[in-house]
């Protein structure tokens, strides 16, 4: 809540003794400011109409409000323009990049886990959107003030991986670039000849019961595809505190200890295939076997059952923020999960779910093979863009090209995933993705990169103080009223987990700054009025380089 939306609560406050909510009039004639009088119509036993208008009488103009109308059943303020303008402006150049957190963190803790794709190959774009939206989630939560830890749950003791060992056998060193054909073929083998499987349910008991030989294997194979893989999502910016073994919470025996609890439950039975399965009936789960299957016939675990031991692991750990980014083909999943918790007193995280990245391939699958490698897609980014920039700039240094191609190859995948909100498929275009002009990354860091010129043009260190009344063109008061509601996107982003809302403001502050930039000349001014367009420029810049660190993109000085 800013100055004025605080001086107007008090004001409205002192006639209604009730919650005084504020909101923005559809258009900037009618104010800055309305307060909507319906909800004190019920205690002043008045029309909403009639309130508005005798609360209009009773203003009086102050520093910081010029006036007060009323339309409707709407009260609206109009506030005085340079005071608004050097209030925003001000609060920026004092918070810098603390400005929009609201530290609502403070004192707090919160968990993340996010990505946690199988060690069984190199991630394919598909799988990038989680980690993506699970690092822009940490973000929002460090911005504000959360004492925050990212896991990445390791499975490394599933079936995939068990095909994976058993592809390798024979093999004296195997490479993160081979993983992925290895367990391709592996798949298509076990395909056309099904007793293979044998093989891979024997190397998964032979795992559960601690063989030593068998653990070795398994531990080596995971370990190199967990390397590759962390090496590519690092390049992203993507980073994580603690990586959670599936197989610790095996061989500590926390998997038996959950079925004995389930056991004193009487909802734990054996089925006809001699499974270990949970009664989830009451529930009413939309599944055609109301049940979760914990266990092999032979008695071995599957994945729900190591979850379960991992999520109480973390629900352990006492976080005020306990969040868990998954696919939306895992809701049921999740459901039946939470289900399984909630029967041992448990409350399950808070689950971010994220539809599917399409291509003109359609979806992806590592089993089949039909798939796009995010390391590729990574370097097709890049050797993109860096044609644009040597075409935009041929003179520069071949190094710096390759740096700024980076960031803007990188920095157009991500925001071409963030964009979107998590329900909604990516439909991933390279034209648009990599356009300099429009709804793109690109687009961002060049609005980024175009202040940082003007200031380079300048040539000289910001005075920051400035006659901000000055600023009186409607592209300037546009502009201040959006820098002003930054710490409100960032406080709904991050209450919602939607770091799209980020990326819609900061398009829509790049296309207002570009519209301000046309209409308002900086620095061919006379000198008070450069100086306070100098300052609202900075600002802007100020709120883009946050925003955009929130969406993990480089801020560019120059493309």
């Amino acid at each position: 809540m800013d100055l004025f939306e605080e001086h107007i609560q008090k004001i409205v406050k002192k006639h209604v003794k009730a919650d005084v909510a504020l909101q923005t009039p559809p258009n900037p004639e009618f104010g800055d400011y309305a307060v909507a009088c319906f909800p004190f119509a019920k205690t002043l036993k008045k029309d909403p109409k009639q309130i508005a208008e005798e609360l209009a009488k009773k203003f009086k103009p102050d520093h910081l409000i010029k006036k007060a109308t009323a339309n409707g059943p709407y009260l609206n303020f109009f506030v005085n323009k340079g005071h608004w303008s050097q209030s925003i402006i001000q609060r920026i150049l004092k918070e810098k990049d603390k400005y929009g957190s609201m530290q609502l963190g403070k004192g707090k803790k919160a968990l993340i886990e996010h990505t946690s794709i199988n060690p069984n190959a190199s991630p394919h774009v598909g799988r990038a959107r989680n980690a993506i939206l699970g690092d822009a989630i940490a973000r929002l939560l460090k911005f504000q003030g959360y004492k925050l830890e990212t896991h990445f749950f390791v499975n490394d003791v599933g079936k995939q991986i068990a095909m994976l060992v058993l592809g390798c056998e024979g093999k004296k060193k195997v490479t993160f670039d081979e993983l992925l054909g290895i367990y391709v073929s592996i798949s298509k083998k076990i395909e056309k000849h099904p007793d293979m499987e044998q093989k891979v349910f024997a190397l998964l008991n032979k795992l559960e019961k601690k063989d030593r030989e068998t653990m070795q294997k398994f531990r080596s194979v995971v370990k190199t595809c967990i390397d590759g893989q962390t090496a590519i999502l690092n390049e992203l910016g993507i980073h994580y505190d603690y990586f959670d073994y599936e197989s610790d919470y095996l061989w500590s025996r926390e998997t038996e200890k959950i079925l004995d609890r389930l056991r004193d439950t009487g909802k734990l039975f054996e089925d006809e295939e001699k499974r270990l399965v949970l009664d989830q009936q009451e529930f009413n789960l939309a599944m055609k076997s109301p049940v979760l299957v914990l266990t092999r016939a032979d008695k071995t675990s599957l994945y729900p059952l190591r979850d379960m031991a991992y999520t109480i692991d973390k629900l352990k750990k006492g976080v005020h923020e306990n969040i868990l980014v998954l696919g939306e083909d895992q809701k049921l999943y999740f459901q039946q999960l939470a289900a399984a918790l909630s029967i041992l007193n448990y409350k399950a995280p808070r689950a971010v779910h994220y539809s599917f990245v399409l291509l003109q391939e359609g979806k992806m699958s590592t089993r089949q093979g039909n798939l796009v490698l995010l390391k590729d897609f990574m370097e097709e980014a890049v050797q993109k863009a860096e044609k644009e920039v040597r075409k935009r700039n041929p003179k520069q240094n071949p190094k710096k090209i390759k740096e700024i191609a980076d960031s803007i190859g990188h920095g157009a995948i991500k925001y071409s995933i963030l964009k979107v909100s998590p329900e909604k498929n990516v439909n991933f275009d390279w034209e648009q993705a990599l356009s300099f002009e429009g709804d793109s990354g690109p687009y961002l860091q060049y609005a980024y990169a175009r202040i940082q010129s003007i200031f380079s043009k300048h040539g000289k260190k910001l005075e920051h103080n400035a006659d901000f009344s000055l600023l009186e063109h409607p592209q300037e008061q546009s502009l201040v009223k959006k820098l002003s509601q930054f710490p409100e996107i960032v406080k709904s982003a991050s209450n919602s987990l939607r770091p799209h809302l980020i990326a819609v403001y900061t398009y829509q502050l790049a296309q207002q700054f570009s519209e301000f930039y046309h209409s308002c000349p900086i620095l061919k001014e006379k000198e008070a009025l450069k100086r306070a367009r100098l300052l609202l420029a900075y600002a802007v810049a100020q709120v883009l380089g946050t925003s955009l660190w929130l969406l993990g993109i480089d801020a560019v000085e120059s493309m």
